[in-house]
């Protein structure tokens, strides 16, 4: 039987949580584009870290409500491409496992149209969006998760 510690994880990421979004903010002053960089890829690792308790705590939700994903789920960090480091994390779902088992990410990206604001959550195949990434196709995102600072 697997051992459940998802209340000792989900601590650490608060605090982690916490720490990154005032670094985040130094980082602005600094205009370190490589500690935004680092900030970025910690906040990855931690949501990957503790991914499996998320999707399963996701998937009771909606199941429990009578609205659960029919398919495969799993869930991924959220990238900004664009100004800005934050931390998010976002549940994905497909009908195939190959095309959950390509998607790493959710890229997130925002605009402005005269007054109105759009958010565009796309999944790639790439935690790194600056390097290069492409939409993996028959996904789409079921969740996002905040985490409440």
């Amino acid at each position: 039987m697997k051992k459940y510690h998802g209340g000792m994880k989900w601590a650490a990421l608060i605090c982690a949580a916490a720490i990154l979004s005032a670094s985040a903010a130094g980082a602005s002053s600094l205009g370190s584009i490589l500690k935004k960089g680092a900030l970025g890829a910690a906040g990855a690792w931690l949501v990957t870290a503790i991914s499996p308790q998320m999707n399963d705590f996701i998937n009771k939700l909606t199941f429990n409500r009578g609205v659960g994903y029919e398919g495969y789920t799993k869930v991924v960090p959220i990238v900004s491409i664009g100004d800005g480091t934050r931390i998010g994390a976002a549940q994905v779902g497909a009908a195939t496992q190959s095309a959950i088992d390509s998607t790493k990410a959710v890229a997130q990206l925002e605009g402005e149209f005269s007054s109105l604001r759009a958010t565009a959550l796309i999944p790639i195949d790439s935690t790194n969006p600056l390097q290069r990434f492409r939409r993996v196709k028959g996904v789409g995102v079921t969740a996002i998760i905040n985490v409440k600072l």
